[in-house]
């Protein structure tokens, strides 16, 4: 990579760490917001859920309309950022309750749409030959990102929820419109902004390859953002009781996975996407499957922390494969549609763990554990193909 593009990539991968900051603004502080609006432990589901619901309609709206390829993805990117800061600025100044917080959450989430799959579309734009191992770099900032509002909770323990919400919004402002300022990369074409490409989901279902990488990532998808909304409630039973230490632990988990989506994009390189993507699964379904029996021991902490590395490290590369597998003009479709199936199936199991997890306790992480096996069996032909 030469150094120009060295520092645009940079640029992205600390976009989407801000830029993300707003996905789980609400959850950080969800024990002061709680009692501000009289909330239950599952209306913690019911907040992150109305994200992931605007995020699963802005993704797909974006791939079968073909708007995520017709238009400039650095300008995509910075009008999401706007909407997303300025709708989660409302939720902390002007909602009052939970219906009027579940929709500027879902408005969030609609701008999230337009950050993260777009945030994939500009490194790719950028430096093709290198996608995996860039990928890795965002990823691990987007898990970064998730991570944040947990970080600026521990900081500012004095602070009050809609402070530490409002933060984000900042750091959102300050991603688009280094976004904007930087533009798109070579690599990729802009499709024709003449019509709508509603043929765009069919093209890219019809390749095997896609099929096979998109399989396995709903998979991981089970897992991953279930797990991301139950470690604070994770950790205040079995490691912290104090607000702080709970925020400062959750945050250790979650951002420590950017570890493992950095060094899957190195690895990458050596033995191939698939076999990365393979290994985290496999560590991953063996973390969930193993937390209920140290839950109550001192190594529930260090179990945490080993699943938070494993759940995400395969994500990048789940990425890369599939804008490998797809024809350079439909990579932001095929990115946008994966991530749409991905979120809608998050909802599913953020409802059921948040519900379950007071009668089952630690046990909640076996209901987990199908996500990523079922992704393994779906990742088997890219493995034996070396992809």
């Amino acid at each position: 990579m030469t150094p120009s593009t060295s520092s645009r990539l940079a640029i992205v991968v600390v976009a989407q760490l801000l830029g993300t900051s707003l996905w789980f603004s609400a959850n950080a502080a969800f024990d002061d917001l709680a009692r501000a609006w009289t909330l239950s432990q599952s209306d913690v589901g019911t907040l992150t859920i109305a994200v992931q619901a605007g995020f699963i309609f802005g993704t797909m709206g974006l791939a079968v309309t073909g708007l995520a390829d017709r238009f400039a993805a650095s300008r995509v990117f910075a009008a999401a950022s706007l909407l997303g800061a300025l709708a989660n600025a409302a939720f902390a100044f002007a909602a009052d309750g939970l219906v009027a917080g579940v929709a500027l959450r879902f408005v969030t989430g609609l701008a999230l749409a337009g950050i993260y799959p777009l945030g994939m579309k500009l490194v790719v734009s950028w430096d093709p030959a290198r996608a995996a191992q860039a990928l890795g770099w965002l990823v691990g900032m987007l898990t970064l990102g998730t991570a944040l509002p947990h970080a600026i909770r521990a900081l500012g323990a004095g602070l009050s929820w809609q402070a530490t919400a409002v933060t984000s919004s900042a750091l959102a402002l300050l991603a688009g419109a280094a976004i904007l300022a930087m533009g798109d990369g070579p690599h990729l074409p802009r499709g024709s902004g003449g019509r709508f490409r509603w043929g765009a989901v069919g093209e890219v279902a019809r390749i095997a390859e896609f099929r096979a990488s998109a399989l396995a990532y709903f998979g991981h998808m089970w897992e991953l953002y279930a797990f991301w909304t139950v470690v604070p409630l994770l950790v205040a039973a079995s490691v912290a009781t104090d607000p702080a230490a709970v925020s400062k632990a959750s945050f250790t988990v979650i951002a420590v996975g950017a570890i493992g989506c950095v060094a899957g994009g190195l690895a990458s390189r050596h033995i191939g996407s698939a076999r990365v993507a393979a290994i985290a699964l496999a560590g991953s379904a063996a973390c969930a499957f193993a937390y209920p029996f140290v839950a109550a021991t001192a190594g529930a902490f260090a179990l945490l922390v080993a699943w938070g590395v494993a759940v995400v490290a395969d994500s990048p590369q789940f990425s890369a494969l599939s804008a490998r597998a797809c024809p350079p003009a439909l990579v932001g479709s095929a990115l946008a549609l994966q991530n749409g199936i991905g979120f809608a199936i998050t909802i599913v199991s953020i409802r059921i763990a948040t519900d379950l997890l007071p009668r089952l306790g630690a046990g909640v992480a076996w209901l987990l554990v199908p996500g990523p096996v079922l992704g393994l069996v779906a990742l088997a032909p890219l493995v034996r193909a070396r992809r």
